[in-house]
């Protein structure tokens, strides 16, 4: 008795599998009642990919900024570097040896003005 239950149950359970395969499930009426709740479900699904899909395209967003990050990063530390060597005072007396400059020997003197003689 407990085989025929078996049976009886699998083949109740192909033949419902069929009917939703075939589309015989939507000709009832119940279907027509649980019509709203099938869309919801389609909605609540067509939601999820659309979810999946701007998480992806968000992360491959970030992973290109990030990618482009370090590379501006490692062209903000060279420009850096080029500009401390080339504002040292050997550098600048070299530039400007061209144009006929010439860095000055003696030291700077400091002008004072005495308020009495103005």
């Amino acid at each position: 008795m407990a085989a025929n239950k078996k049976t009886g149950a699998k083949s109740g359970m192909t033949r419902s599998f069929l009917e939703v395969l075939n589309g015989n499930f939507l000709t009832r009426e119940s279907a027509i009642k649980h019509l709203p709740f099938m869309l919801f479900l389609t909605l609540l699904v067509l939601s999820y990919i659309g979810n999946a899909h701007y998480a992806e395209k968000t992360l491959r967003e970030s992973e290109k900024l990030k990618r482009n990050l370090k590379e501006l990063r490692s062209a903000y530390i060279t420009a850096k570097f080029d500009l401390m060597f080339k504002s040292r005072q050997s550098e600048i007396a070299r530039a400007v040896e061209n144009m006929g400059l010439k860095e000055s020997i003696t030291p700077p003197r400091k002008i004072s003005i005495i308020k009495d003689d103005v």
